[in-house]
């Protein structure tokens, strides 16, 4: 173990073992619903409001209690130390070929990754967008970005702290300069330019008013085009549907084609529909080429008047077809790929082949074909982990990804796509030694006995006598695998002697639509079912034990630790639920919960009622149980899962807990869900969470 990491763990005081904390009073009110017959009390509806003088002041207490106590524990400064030094390393990131070569580059502990451009792969770069520029404290963050099909147009995304909304500008990749555009009230996507590169079309929601910036419910999704030099006021509307106000919809001009493509999805992952619109005709028309959101579609280029689609119709796994335009019958698609044993994660049409993808047991693996199908090579992976491709063009010989495991830091290979050989781009260095580090993959039985995998990471030489701190992660839902990437923070969280987990639920996509349908609505408990199972084989397996067994999840993975906390306190030595849907019942009423009730259900139907009810971790808090300490954590700008979810939760297990166990809130200013989070305030956050760990699992001389 890295010397500065032992004195910190040798610097725990025994806080979990004080007399119980006591806590900030919670404004109360003795609100109740009646939902479908059932009296539901609400009493802490009020925290709902960010803005209410009374939540701003229970949030301040809350932070100046959890504080308090984390400063107790010395080693705090020397696990932030520590996560600082593995965290200064150079991330070059997002290589593309556009044109020029795009990439994304932070020297080690800036803010924020810095865009450079260059014209040619080993030529000289310079900055095209520095968002570190923004402002000091780094909370400005750029999001999605589009680069004009000539190269000369780069369209962006900045964010202010945390939040999902995006305002795009942009820039003259020559110059530097920006143009007059601005383009706001975009969420999360990109934009799309249109063939001559004289405008992008992009899609947007309704103005919200001033006060309803993190809780406006994202409905009414339309597709606008926007013409260079307009204001937006004169953008044209492209595409809405009036009848369906929870879908999202996207536009996506076919390279070298005069097709449009709309995208479309309900609001359940893995259910989507496809038009297109011809815009060579005077006056194009939609045309569906699905009768509904009955399957995946992902649309992957045009040739000709074939539109390869990589879709999970009639092959959950996936696979590709071919839709002539111009006879475009569902009887008329041509298989060109079909389903494999293993899930079709990714296809890019690019260099006139197919790059097709998969994921095997939840790593990556990928292969080259002729736009026939024909297998041409397989492309060689660095190792057990992932691979993220860049976006290619249909005339490209060369693409580019980003190749990570738990013990490797993310490292960019260019593919060259005349021979089906990789190479890396630049070296990654670090003062993680990887070598002293291995990952494994393991199996276990759920409780219906359902095979899962599970990752375990830890230093070599691990010792099977259940002693060893644990820190067992997961999500389990909306068709999202948990793959093998490096973190800083497991770095870190492996020099102090921790192993660390990653099991790969149902409701994941980590086996295609199958495996995510047997996690979602009314199979939710599947999903709990296999993460309780996952910590009783570590234990059972001697890896670790209760006491030392840490269990964290963000977003639908707080929900995931929230739900387990209440079905299992006792199996459990400590929880970290970070930025969770806690509130069932209520979720669908904000932001993007409206397109959350696809993979939930909706509360407002009487038999998704009684689901929702059963799991949902604020309204299961049981009072007079032993719940394990725990660090629940959320932040004041979060307009995804908002932050009133949190603080109702932490109200309710503070009030009900009946140990002298610690339940910490943690609510973070001027930050958001978690994407563009500044370098920073990750620090800051993990050697909080590290800390509390060090202290709830008894790290002491470990």
């Amino acid at each position: 173990m890295h010397q500065l990491l032992a004195l910190a763990i040798l610097s725990a005081v025994g806080l979990c073992a004080q007399v119980r904390l006591t806590y900030p009073t919670p404004p109360k009110s003795d609100q109740t619903d009646d939902l479908h017959g059932t009296k539901v009390p609400d009493p802490y509806r009020t925290l709902e409001n960010a803005d209410a003088p009374t939540t701003q002041n229970f949030v301040e207490q809350e932070n100046q209690l959890t504080f308090a106590w984390l400063a107790k524990i010395p080693g705090r400064d020397a696990i932030k130390t520590r996560l600082t030094a593995l965290w200064d390393y150079e991330k070059f990131s997002g290589l593309e070929k556009a044109g020029p070569y795009f990439y994304r580059l932070n020297t080690g502990l800036q803010n924020q990754a810095v865009v450079y451009v260059t014209d040619t792969l080993n030529g000289t770069p310079r900055v095209l967008l520095d968002p570190n520029t923004y402002r000091q404290d780094g909370t400005a963050a750029l999001g999605p970005h589009a680069v004009s099909w000539n190269g000369k147009l780069f369209a962006y995304a900045i964010a202010q702290a945390g939040s999902d909304w995006d305002e795009w500008r942009v820039r003259d990749v020559a110059t530097g300069k920006d143009l007059p555009d601005l383009v706001r009230w975009s969420k999360g996507y990109s934009v799309h330019w249109a063939a001559d590169d004289h405008g992008f079309y992009y899609s947007r929601f309704p103005e919200p008013a001033p006060e309803q910036l993190l809780t406006a419910a994202a409905l009414h999704h339309k597709i606008y085009f926007h013409k260079l030099g307009d204001p937006q006021s004169a953008d044209k509307l492209v595409y809405e549907r009036p009848a369906d106000p929870a879908w999202t919809l996207v536009a996506s001009v076919m390279e070298g084609s005069p097709y449009l493509i709309f995208h479309m999805e309900p609001g359940e992952p893995g259910r989507e529909m496809l038009a297109f619109q011809n815009l060579r005709d005077a006056a194009p028309k939609t045309v569906e080429l699905t009768p509904g959101p009955d399957a995946g579609y992902d649309p992957l280029g045009v040739v000709g008047s074939l539109l390869y689609v990589r879709t999970t119709f009639n092959a959950p796994r996936g696979r590709i077809v071919a839709i002539d335009l111009t006879s475009h019958a569902r009887a008329n698609w041509k298989e060109i790929v079909p389903q494999q044993p293993d899930k079709l994660d990714e296809a890019l049409l690019a260099g006139g082949k197919l790059l097709l993808v998969y994921m095997k047991d939840a790593h990556t693996a990928a292969r080259l074909c002729t736009l026939q199908g024909k297998p041409i090579s397989d492309v060689e992976m660095p190792g057990l982990g992932t691979a993220y491709f860049s976006p290619a063009r249909q005339a490209d010989t060369e693409a580019f990804y980003s190749f990570t495991s738990y013990t490797q830091p993310p490292a960019q290979y260019r593919l060259d796509l005349t021979t089906g050989k990789s190479a890396p781009v630049r070296p990654t260095n670090n003062v993680f030694r990887p070598g002293d580090y291995e990952t494994k993959q393991v199996f276990y039985n759920s409780k219906d006995g359902t095979r899962v995998p599970l990752f375990l990471s830890y230093k070599k030489g691990l010792r099977l006598d259940g002693q060893n701190p644990t820190l067992l992660y997961a999500y389990g839902g909306f068709d999202i695998s948990m793959t093998p990437a490096y973190s800083p923070a497991v770095a870190t969280w492996m020099e102090l002697g921790g192993i660390y987990a990653v099991a790969c639920l149902r409701g994941g996509s980590e086996y295609g639509e199958a495996w995510h349908e047997a996690g979602m609505r009314a199979k939710k408990q599947n999903v709990f079912d296999d993460f309780i199972a996952a910590g009783e084989w570590l234990i059972a397996n001697h890896y670790t034990s209760t006491p030392k067994l840490a269990i964290f999840g963000g977003s639908n993975g707080g929900l995931l630790i929230g739900a387990v906390l209440n079905q299992r306190p006792e199996l459990f030595g400590a929880a970290m639920p970070a930025v969770g849907v806690m509130d069932m019942l209520r979720f669908h009423k904000f932001g993007f919960g409206t397109q959350w009730v696809g993979e939930y259900g909706s509360p407002d139907n009487p038999e998704d009622f009684k689901v929702l009810r059963a799991y949902s971790p604020l309204h299961n808090v049981r009072v007079g149980v032993k719940y394990p300490p725990t660090l629940i954590t959320t932040a004041d700008h979060d307009d995804r899962v908002m932050p009133g979810h949190s603080l109702k939760y932490a109200a309710a297990l503070q009030h009900a807990q009946e140990g002298p166990a610690p339940i910490l809130l943690r609510v973070d200013t001027r930050s958001g869900h978690g994407a563009g989070k500044p370098t920073s305030k990750q620090i800051d956050e993990w050697a909080d969470r590290f800390a509390f760990l060090s202290e709830a699992l008894g790290m002491t001389g470990h």
